[in-house]
Order: structure tokens, then sequence, then C-alpha cells
């Protein structure tokens, strides 16, 4: 009842507010700019006054973005950002109707533009978790130091599905598979957000980038996808359908188009799919300049004028504008001549005040105390477990893991002493590649491997991403050493700057390793990158394989502790770890896929991943043989452990429809649950799978679940049960002898 109430008093609000307001100020609140357009000059991060009446008194802008210093932009002090964010509230409040700027942010793996955060594994590393507590708390963490810097709204999470290894915003997704994004987005949000994003250590999310933008036919950024139907409402559309049930109160649009239809003209997914459909009911933002590229790039429309029109009548809500007020000035006109209804305007201004109504901006909150919610002791030790918990140890073969601390290692390969190869794009700067920008006090793989172990490990440096290390210092220096730990991978990228056209990993790294290889020690390859290069020729000889893609920056010291057995490795991966650079299949492959010739041969399988513990599954067991449709199904399952160490296990559920109208994957994830294990430990494990787990995009592109077999997969087991149009009811003999069992 009282959130009803509540909900009223800010329909109320809005609609008193929208009464008031000037056609100016309407479109000046669905507008927003860069910091660059209220800054005192390039690379600076002091706010011109005279810029900033301009923009908040003159022109209504209803939200600002990014951090100070364009082109240069890169994180900035705490101190820095509640200054500008405490000037910009007191613009707002000279203004006549007081409304409050909202400045949103790309937070991607905590508050990115600001010195010193916590920053966690990137998203791809928290999929590799399994865990979505940990999902959970790092939105905790990240919403208490975005707004202990002052700013009010993140750009983040991304709900694109990452199906196409080629995209450089792979890394940016929850892995290859629709559940597993879909329940750690969910978790995010909600540690996020709470029950009331107006608390003071709580702030709004924004879901990227509806709908369809991580799948593109070339693997290039912003590139057309070709998604049909079902296949997106099967794939791409349920992450998102989970932000929305989550309450994430915003949505960006995908940058790029689907089907031919770019995302920011795209009525149908904007209208009857994301409002219609998912209930919907927060606002939408373009990305960045993409009202403009229907114009400039798109060639959808013929003007910037008709762009405009374009993207607002298919229901962008806010544009990106970024660095000109030609967005309002524009949208203003087009409804002064009749081209735009007020009503339009008056749908998409309220649903931008009802977000800041929602986000308590309007109830002028003191900042948020910094020293009690930024980068606390607590917020790196749950940092440091997840970057653990991200590791992905593929191949350890004779158990050459852990390390015994008396053996003399060496580090080398491009990637070892780097905190930027750990931490990846969108860390510090947008790139994520200023080496000179990252703080002192953390530790690069071979850093944290030498304080662990100094007086047995050695680094070999003198390599870079594009020039190799001396090949006769690295095999000189191998032969002193008992293990060589080479570490491979790839330059830090964000978006279309990350762009490539292979998969293959450059040819001087392969030779380092090579040479490394022909020495006979046993090489550990450890992998860190945004997505997944081709390692085979290299993995298949290597007696270690960890895929540590980006652990961010605890990444270092969580290595050190899995190489030397101070942690146990749990990460699962997320995705299918391709064996070819064109052997791109995902796991949930249909049954053609694997049939006359054809196979599903990944380098390592979605799932995948080793521990120093044996761990035991037995027992799978589904409660009874038949159900009604709709009826929950109840699957149990025993995990234990036989090894000598704590550990924790991923136990993840696997679906099969033996046959349907529509042809089903050979198996799909439908639940999974992380259990910590102590040496001897065995748990039972209790799934309950709801109708959505059994249903799937039918005939007529809507969700069905049909009468038929199934079966469950967790590990090598599997089991079965059947659905029916009906329950069975039993024979009326045996119903009668139950009955008179039950007498006695």
């Amino acid at each position: 009842m009282a959130a009803k109430t509540q909900t009223t008093l800010i329909e109320q609000k809005v609609s008193n507010l929208l009464k008031q307001m000037s056609l100016e100020e309407k479109v000046g609140q669905m507008t927003q700019v860069d910091f660059s357009v209220i800054g005192a000059g390039p690379n600076s991060e002091e706010i011109d006054p005279a810029k900033l009446e301009i923009a908040v008194a003159q022109h209504h802008v209803g939200s600002i973005l990014n951090a100070p210093g364009m082109p240069d932009v890169k994180a900035r002090p705490l101190e820095t950002w509640r200054k500008i964010t405490v000037a910009i509230r007191a613009a707002s409040e000279k203004t006549q109707l007081k409304i409050p700027v909202i400045y949103g942010i790309d937070a991607i793996h905590g508050a990115t533009y600001t010195e010193n955060a916590t920053l966690f594994p990137q998203a791809i590393n928290m999929a590799a978790t399994f865990n979505t507590e940990l999902a959970y708390q790092e939105g905790e963490i990240t919403a208490r130091e975005v707004k202990a810097s002052g700013l009010d709204w993140n750009f983040y999470p991304v709900l694109d599905v990452g199906r196409q290894p080629l995209w450089p915003r792979f890394w940016e997704t929850f892995g290859e598979d629709v559940y597993l994004a879909s329940a750690l987005g969910e978790s995010y949000i909600r540690g996020h957000q709470g029950d009331n994003f107006a608390a003071p250590d709580k702030a709004p999310t924004c879901l990227k980038h509806y709908v369809g933008y991580s799948y593109p036919l070339n693997g290039k950024d912003r590139t057309p996808a070709w998604i049909g139907e079902r296949a997106l409402r099967e794939l791409f559309l349920p992450s998102f359908a989970s932000g929305v049930l989550a309450g994430s109160p915003t949505v960006m649009v995908n940058s790029s188009e689907v089907d031919g239809v770019p995302g920011h003209a795209n009525h149908y997914y904007l209208n009857d799919i994301l409002r219609g459909e998912l209930g919907f009911t927060g606002f939408t933002i373009s990305d960045w300049e993409d009202v403009n590229r229907l114009y400039t790039r798109d060639k959808l429309a013929a003007s910037q004028r008709e762009a405009v029109k374009m993207a607002v009548m298919a229901g962008v809500d806010m544009s990106m504008a970024p660095f000109d007020f030609s967005f309002p000035e524009i949208l203003a006109d087009l409804v002064k001549k009749g081209e735009v209804p007020m009503s339009r305007i008056d749908e998409a201004v309220g649903r931008i005040l009802t977000v800041k109504f929602r986000s308590g901006l309007f109830d002028k909150h003191p900042l948020l105390d910094a020293k009690q919610n930024f980068a606390t002791p607590e917020a790196a030790k749950i940092n440091r477990q997840a970057a653990i918990e991200s590791i992905v140890l593929a191949k350890n073969e004779n158990k050459l893991l852990p390390l015994a601390k008396s053996s003399r290692v060496l580090v080398t390969g491009p990637t070892a002493n780097l905190l930027s190869a750990l931490n990846g794009g969108w860390t510090i700067t947008w790139q994520g590649d200023r080496e000179d920008l990252y703080p002192a006090d953390k530790l690069t793989l071979a850093a944290a491997l030498r304080q662990k172990n100094p007086d047995h490990v050695t680094f070999l440096g003198g390599g870079s991403y594009e020039h190799l290390i001396k090949l006769d210092e690295a095999v000189n220096a191998a032969a002193q050493h008992d293990a060589v730990v080479l570490a491979l991978g790839e330059k830090p990228y964000a978006e279309t700057l990350g762009n490539i056209d292979s998969l293959q990993l450059p040819e001087h790294q392969l030779a380092l390793g090579r040479a490394l290889l022909a020495t006979g020690k046993p090489v550990i390859l450890v992998y860190l990158g945004g997505r997944p290069r081709i390692i085979t020729e290299l993995a298949e000889k290597a007696a270690a394989v960890i895929v540590a893609m980006l652990p961010g920056m605890e990444g270092g010291p969580a290595l050190a502790d899995i190489l030397y057995g101070d942690a146990n490795p749990s990460g699962r991966l997320p995705f299918s770890y391709p064996r070819a650079t064109n052997g791109i299949t995902a796991y949930d492959y249909k049954a053609m896929e694997n049939f006359d010739g054809a196979s599903y041969q990944p380098l390592y399988p979605f799932g995948h991943g080793l521990g120093y513990s044996r761990i035991v599954v037995s027992d799978l067991h589904v409660s009874k043989p038949v159900y009604a449709i709709g009826e929950p199904v109840q699957v149990s399952v025993k995990v234990g452990n036989a090894g000598e160490r704590a550990a924790k296990e991923s136990v993840l559920l696997y679906v099969n429809d033996v046959a349907a109208s529509v042809s089903r994957p050979n198996k799909q994830l439908k639940a999974f649950q992380k259990v910590e294990l102590n040496p001897g430990q065995e748990k039972t494990v209790q799934f309950t799978l709801g109708p959505d787990a059994l249903s799937f995009i039918g005939l007529n592109l809507r969700r069905v679940t049909e009468p038929g077999d199934f079966k469950v997969y967790v590990g090598d087991l599997s089991a079965g049960f059947a659905l029916a149009d009906k329950p069975k009811s039993p024979a009326p003999e045996k119903s009668a002898a139950k009955a008179n069992r039950t007498k006695k």
C-alpha cells in the first residue's frame, strides 16, 4: 500500500510540474550533454559558470554525462566529482522550477571514473563466478561509490548476450547463456538499487543495449545484426525482461541495427515489445550521438531534423546529444509546426521526471559520506573474492598446480606486468590502456607472485603487445627455473577501437610460447583478455592453462593465490572457448550442429573449470516421472567433496526438450547454485524448475510449453520426466488401497 501511495504521489507531482513547464523546458529535459559542454576547456575538470548557466538555465538540459577532460577523459578525484555535482545542483536550484539535472556515468565494473574506486572483475569474469551473491554485492558497492562521488545514475548493466566472440564488447556481457545473463543482471540491479533507489547509498541503473546489439554478423562493433524474431525472443530479449522485472528504470538503445532497422528508429522494439510486452515504464535514452546518426551514418533520415523526429516518434525519450543544443532546438520547432505532438513530449518528459523523483533528486539529500562508503576494506575483500572465483583453471596436467613455494618460477609475457591487462576497457579511461594512471598500490600478476614468493620468482620483461621478448633471453631464463608462468593476451580496448579481423593471437606471442614450450620446462599459460583469442596450439602442449580474462584490480593477487594454492579455483567458463578462429558454436547448439560431420568441439566447453579438490556428483533425481504443464518440477542432486581442501562448486542444471514443434537446443542452462564444501562434506542441492524453464518460442512466435519427454543434466548425470496436458490420476483400485493403508 505504501508503494502504491508513493507512486500516486509522484504521478501527481509530475502532472503538476508538466503543467508549469514551457515547451523549451520540456525538450531540454529530453536532452543529455557531455561534461565538455559546461567545462572550462579541453582537458579541464573545472566548470565554466557561464556555460553551466547556458546549459541549465537557458537550455534546461535534463542530464549531463561523462568524466571531465574531453578528449582525454579520465578518472577524477572523489572531491573533484563532489565539487562538480554540487555546482550543477546549485545551478538547477536557481531555475524557476528547480528541476534537478541527473548526472549519468559509465560505472562499468565499479565507479570507473573516480580515482581509487573499487574496480571489480569485468562482467565476463563475474559470469564465471556463477555466484549471484557476488553480483549483488558488486551492485551494492558500485552504487555506494557512485553516490559517494556525487553522481546519480549508472549506465549499467550490459544485458546483451555474448554469442559473437569477435565483438569487442564481448567482455562487457555475462557470457553466451541467456539464463546466466538474466540471473546475474537481476542480482546486480537488486544490489545497486535495493528496494528504494532514492536511498542515499542506492542509484538507478540502465539496461544496455536494447536489443540485439551483441550479435553483429561480421563481429565488428556497431555493425548490423540479422536476428529472426524467434531468436530475438529466445536468446536476446529474456535478459532485458529480467532487468525490467528487477526494476531498472532506464534503458539505453542499441547503437546498431537489427534486420535493417536501426535501434533508435525501431518503434516495434521500443514500444510494442519493450513497453507492451515487457511492461517497461521508465525512460529510454539514446547511445552516443545516435539520434543524429540516423542521418549522418545510417541514411535512414534525409536530414538532422528528420532524424530527431524519427527517433522521438519511435520511442526515444532522451537524446545523448552530446555536444550541442541542436536536438532540443529542432525538437521544439517540430512541436511548434505540428510534426511532433505535444502528447509525445509530455509522455517522454513525464517518464524522465518520474525517474528523477524516484531517484530522490528533488529531495536535496546531502552527499553520501565518502569515508564510510568509498573504497572500504570490506569492499576490497569482496572484490578479491570475486576475482578469485572468476578465474578458470582450464587444464592442470599431472597436478602441476598449485606450485610448491620451493619451485623456481619464471614469469614473463606481454600481460604479466600490466594492471591494464587485468582490467581492460572502461578502467580509469575509456580504453583502459593508460598504465601510468593505474594506482601504484595495486599488484600486477608478476608483482603479486614476487610478493608472495620473492626468493623464487623472477620476472622477465622487455616485451610488449607489439614486440617480442627476445627469444634467446626467454629460453636461457627458463633453463634456470623449474616452471614458467607465461602471460599472454590482449591489449585493453573498448567499443569500436577493439575491432579485429581474427581471433588468432599475434604471431610474436605464439612464437614466445613455442620457444618456451620447446625448453621442456612445464609452462603455465595464463590468458588475459576480453574475448577468447585462439590459444589452442600452446594450450595443448602447456602443463597448465588458466583462463583469467579480465579479473579486475585484485586480479594479480587472486592469480597468485590460485597458482600457489592459497585459494582453490572455482571459476567456470561462461562461454565456449573456441578451438579455431572460425569454430564458433555455442554450447546450446541444435542437433544438426552435431550431425553428419559437424560437431561441437571447443577447446574448453561452457561450464568447464577445474579445482584442487575432487568433486563427486551423484543421485540426480526428479521427484516424480510425470508432471502437469505449469506444475513446478523438483530436481535434486548430491554434491560431495572427496578432496583434502575446502572447495566451491557451481552446480549447473541443464534441460533438454526431447521433441518439440520447433527444433530445440541439445541442452539449456535453467538453474545453478554455487555451494561451499569442506573436505569430506556432501550436500543435497535442490532445484525447482518453473513453467518458463520448460517453455520456448513456438511456431506462432509466442512462448509455449508442450507436453512430452524432457531430460535434465548435472555433470555427467541425466534423468528424465514427462509433461502431460493433465495430471494423471492413479487407478481407482490403487487409490482405494492407498486410502486403506493411510487408515491403518
